[in-house]
């Protein structure tokens, strides 16, 4: 036993931006419950400064959790060529859904585009699956 494992994973707070993805669409239409689907859709995309201050390696799952829900997910480094430490991104899905917060501050209309999570390192967890989450 090493002295590591009693350490808690680092953990830090998120803003979750979610989106449309082409690639994710078309894996729902062709198996909603299928592998693939689940493959590009359970995932957060992390700016590389995130991923480091997590301790985790691109590919692997960290946990993410608010007051709405909590969710296993594989987190990416993200793609895009500017920095957004403290900004995630999510596609539309079951995942993120489930970290929607209720409250629609009088419009009726949850706040799907910008909500605040708190992510940590899942050490070896698998991705939360989808029959969990429906």
């Amino acid at each position: 036993m090493g002295f590591g494992q009693f350490l808690a994973a680092p953990e830090i707070k998120l803003k979750v931006i979610t989106y449309r993805d082409v690639f994710q669409n078309t894996a729902q239409e062709t198996s909603r419950f299928g592998e693939e689907y689940e493959k590009s859709s359970a995932v957060i995309k992390l700016d590389p400064k995130d991923i480091a201050k997590l301790s985790i390696k691109d590919g692997e799952t960290v946990i993410v959790k608010n007051s709405s829900g909590k969710v296993v997910v594989t987190a990416v480094k993200s793609d895009y060529e500017e920095s957004h430490s403290g900004v995630a991104y999510m596609v539309n899905s079951p995942w993120s859904n489930s970290l929607v917060p209720d409250e629609t501050g009088g419009t009726g209309v949850p706040k799907f585009k910008n909500f605040e999570v708190t992510v940590q390192g899942a050490r070896g967890e698998k991705a939360t699956g989808i029959s969990e989450i429906l």
